[in-house]
């Protein structure tokens, strides 16, 4: 196995590298915003926290111009998505107002904004805010959950797309 770090750096070629071996799956985080308007991004940065209370966490970077948006909401959606949603995906990763554009999304009875097709949901409501580095660590409590039958994940690894088949 070859080394990529001396004792005391870590290039971020290196970090991206290592790191990129670990497969995630891809969320978009999605709100309303003051004006009604969907508002969100594509997120490969999500986990379960904990089940008593329900908190998931995510990692959102500073540079996010969506998030202040998403934050100031309070509340927001975590669509899981399938690998079919790509194109979702790529969309929702861009800069922009027009992201939403070619997305079908709904709204949520909590007002939370749930893509359509995605794999799974989770409505949130903003917990706690921490800065971490060039990120921010959210944690959300989950108000409601729905899912679909059958699919497989769109998925994250070695600074690209892939997808699994699953049982």
């Amino acid at each position: 196995m070859e080394r990529l770090t001396t004792r005391d750096t870590i290039a971020p070629a290196a970090f991206r590298q290592v790191l990129g071996a670990f497969a995630s799956g891809i969320t978009v985080v999605a709100a309303l915003d003051g004006d009604g308007r969907p508002a969100g991004l594509a997120c490969q940065s999500f986990a379960s926290l904990s089940l008593d209370p329900p908190l998931v966490l995510l990692c959102v970077g500073k540079g996010s111009t969506s998030w202040p948006a998403v934050r100031a909401a309070g509340r927001f959606g975590v669509s899981i998505l399938a690998e079919e949603q790509r194109p979702v995906c790529e969309a929702l990763g861009r800069r922009g107002a027009q992201k939403f554009a070619e997305v079908d999304w709904e709204v949520s009875a909590h007002g939370a904004v749930r893509i359509a097709g995605a794999l799974a949901t989770a409505d949130c409501a903003l917990e706690d805010v921490h800065e971490a580095g060039d990120h921010y660590l959210v944690t959300a409590r989950v108000l409601e959950l729905t899912a679909r039958e059958g699919g497989s994940p769109l998925l994250y690894f070695r600074s690209d797309y892939a997808t699994g088949a699953f049982g």
